[in-house]
């Protein structure tokens, strides 16, 4: 596993097929899913059913801190982001275009923002961790479920719901 800066916060990452190390790092619940970080957004439309709501928001927002949770064939839901970070960008793309991140802290506890940080609560949990500054962090991504027919806001976040509703009303 490797901790690396994103555009929000530090994420941590594990290779598909190693996602449960990351729930054990942190402790978190296992009901709670692992979102997929993509190099571009041109993986979403192979990664799962992409909605018209969905496109629009990729195209309007992406790369940026939104999270557009798809549906995904043998994984049931799945949220997608390409963070505006270069380097988080070119890590995703040497690992494939894909790679599960999540937030790296212990579960519960404040977003890493320094490698410090992420040192202060995952240190001996994780392998690495990539120092890029601190990083603008504070306020997470904004998560939309796109998997019906009308999109929905789980979590108001770095981008405000009035914005997210005009991206959606302009590509109708």
């Amino acid at each position: 596993m490797v901790a690396f800066p994103t555009d929000t916060v530090y994420g941590v990452a594990a290779a598909f097929g190693h996602e449960d190390a990351l729930f054990v790092a942190k402790g978190r619940p296992q009901d709670r899913p692992i979102p997929v970080l993509l190099s571009d957004a041109s993986h979403l439309e192979t990664s799962g059913i992409v909605t018209p709501a969905a496109r629009a928001l990729a195209a309007r927002f992406w790369p940026g801190p939104l999270t557009i949770v798809v549906a995904a064939p043998r994984r049931g839901t799945v949220g997608f982001r390409v963070p505006a970070s270069d380097l988080a960008r070119r890590l995703i793309a040497a690992s494939g275009g894909q790679l599960p991140v999540t937030s790296a802290n212990l579960s519960g506890r404040p977003d890493a923002q320094t490698a410090r940080e992420v040192l202060e609560q995952l240190d001996g949990r994780i392998a690495l961790v990539l120092d890029g500054g601190r990083t603008p962090g504070g306020v997470p991504s904004t998560v939309v479920d796109c998997t019906g027919p009308e999109a929905r806001i789980l979590r108001e976040g770095a981008i405000p719901a009035r914005d997210i509703r005009a991206a959606i009303r302009s590509a109708a």
